[in-house]
């Protein structure tokens, strides 16, 4: 019986000016796979490209995978039984973080497939390490809800969730909601509470700042349309 293929999980740039952030083994490892699970077509094409103009894209098989989009599994599963190797890539940072690759990551599981991890850029350990805040017990919640008054009771939990635990909450927005979600963070939580804000990280407006809650209010930084993840410590 043949070997099935290997599921590899390639990170990407967290910013388009970062290529400098993937390491040479990744480069290598997408030589080898034509067919890579994908969040964006567009942005996938141009960072294989970016990695090795040798590429032929059009030859390659991209395969859409996203919040409205789940992968196909059943193909998934058919072309690793089949002996081909899977790339999976995120829109951004370590696939199978905040996006559906985790599921084709379980269908290689139910098949016996190889899975390799690969090491590159992720925003939350980032973001964790630059935040001085506590990193032994940390929690990564991904997107809060776009309601403003299911957002704030959602802040208020994790503060609580914080202050019983002693627990760093870490947590993402669409970017061009980052501001209004800065705004019910620091008009919610207490005034002691530590708020990190890590914005365009690894990129050239790189921006990376842990106050509490009332140093926040003296000025607040414009995230508009920015990478951002929101980190939050209640003392």
């Amino acid at each position: 019986m043949e070997q099935p293929g290997k599921v590899y999980l390639i990170p990407t740039v967290l910013s388009p000016e970062a290529l400098h952030t993937i390491p040479p083994y990744i480069t290598a490892a997408v030589q080898k796979i034509s067919v890579f699970f994908v969040e964006n077509e567009r942005t996938a094409r141009r960072y294989l490209k970016a990695l090795d103009r040798s590429i032929n894209i059009d030859s390659l098989q991209l395969l859409l995978m996203h919040g409205n989009h789940p992968p196909d599994t059943k193909l998934a599963k058919k072309l690793l039984l089949e002996g081909k190797d899977i790339g999976i890539m995120s829109e951004a940072g370590c696939p199978a973080i905040a996006d559906p690759g985790h599921l084709v990551v379980m269908a290689a599981h139910t098949v016996d497939a190889p899975v390799i991890p690969m090491v590159g850029p992720n925003s939350m350990l980032l973001a964790l390490i630059a935040s001085g805040m506590n990193g032994q017990n940390f929690q990564f919640v991904g997107y809060l809800p776009v309601r403003p008054p299911e957002r704030v009771k959602a802040i208020k939990e994790l503060e609580l969730e914080s202050i019983k635990k002693q627990q760093t909450q870490l947590f993402i927005e669409t970017p061009y909601r980052n501001n209004h979600l800065l705004k019910d963070i620091i008009t919610t939580c207490k005034e002691t509470t530590l708020v990190c804000v890590a914005a365009d990280i690894t990129g050239p407006e790189e921006y990376i700042k842990t106050k509490t809650v009332k140093e926040w209010k003296k000025q607040l930084p414009e995230l508009h349309k920015k990478p951002a993840i929101f980190l939050l410590l209640a003392q």
